[in-house]
């Protein structure tokens, strides 16, 4: 093979994603079977079974048991918006969003306390096996899960307060800013990192995906003077949604 030429499987797989792109193979369309690749493109079978599977792997196409694989239909991806804006509600960002598109947004969440690993000790600035209330969330838009969230917060800060469950209390359900403000505790940035990476399959079947699908994560921390308070993961499907980031010029 000369240099910079792709393998074969590569521009079968290329030539196939074309035709998906263009609408030649339309969505809910039967992949051509193996066989016919091989005819048509006159490779092997090998070459034709890896073409296949990078399209799978893309989430072009998706197997049915007893029946073939198929051009999956591909989602418009929707905007999940972050800003810095905060009403004076004072409610969480995906209440704020939801009640600022009119959407139909819905989430379930629990509470519970863990210690801390080595990782989000670092990330809140404790030691390895310090307690920690741990909350999972599902947000749904129209019955959809969208997204997943967990957070995690000292209980050397919120212990034995009114706030210990982020969800429930007298401020239940507000953001993290209102919640540490009840306390005496003044949050005062907050930093968002995103990256991406192959979905976890809890996290798939949670969020309606398929083996092998991108997921989208957002790390999250709170910090009052220097402290930190809260830290989240939040987990985004890839092929559905986009993290727009809307910041004011100082």
């Amino acid at each position: 093979m000369a240099f910079g030429e792709q393998p074969a499987y590569l521009r079968v797989a290329s030539d196939l994603r074309e035709k998906i792109a263009n609408g030649a193979l339309p969505p809910h369309t039967r992949l051509p079977s193996q066989a016919r690749i091989r005819e048509e493109y006159g490779v092997s079978d090998t070459v034709a079974l890896e073409a296949r599977k990078v399209l799978m792997a893309e989430g072009l196409v998706e197997g049915r048991s007893g029946s073939g694989t198929y051009v999956r239909e591909r989602p418009v991806p929707r905007r999940i918006a972050r800003s810095g804006y905060r009403p004076p509600s004072g409610s969480s960002p995906f209440r704020q969003e939801q009640s600022a598109t009119g959407a139909r947004g819905t989430w379930e969440s629990r509470s519970e306390q863990d210690t801390a690993g080595p990782e989000i000790a670092a990330r809140l600035g404790i030691e390895p096996g310090d307690r920690v209330m741990r909350t999972h969330y599902v947000f749904r838009e129209a019955g959809e899960p969208m997204m997943l969230s967990t957070s995690w917060e000292p209980l050397a800060v919120t212990g034995r307060t009114p706030v210990m469950l982020p969800e429930e209390g007298p401020l239940g359900g507000c953001g993290v800013v209102e919640r540490m403000a009840a306390i005496d505790i003044v949050v005062d940035n907050v930093l968002e990192e995103v990256g991406a990476r192959p979905g976890l399959a809890e996290e798939l079947m949670a969020l309606g995906g398929v083996p092998g699908h991108v997921v989208m994560v957002l790390e999250r921390t709170y910090y009052a003077s220097g402290r930190a308070v809260e830290t989240a993961e939040v987990v985004v499907p890839a092929d559905r949604y986009r993290i727009a980031y809307h910041l004011s010029v100082k």
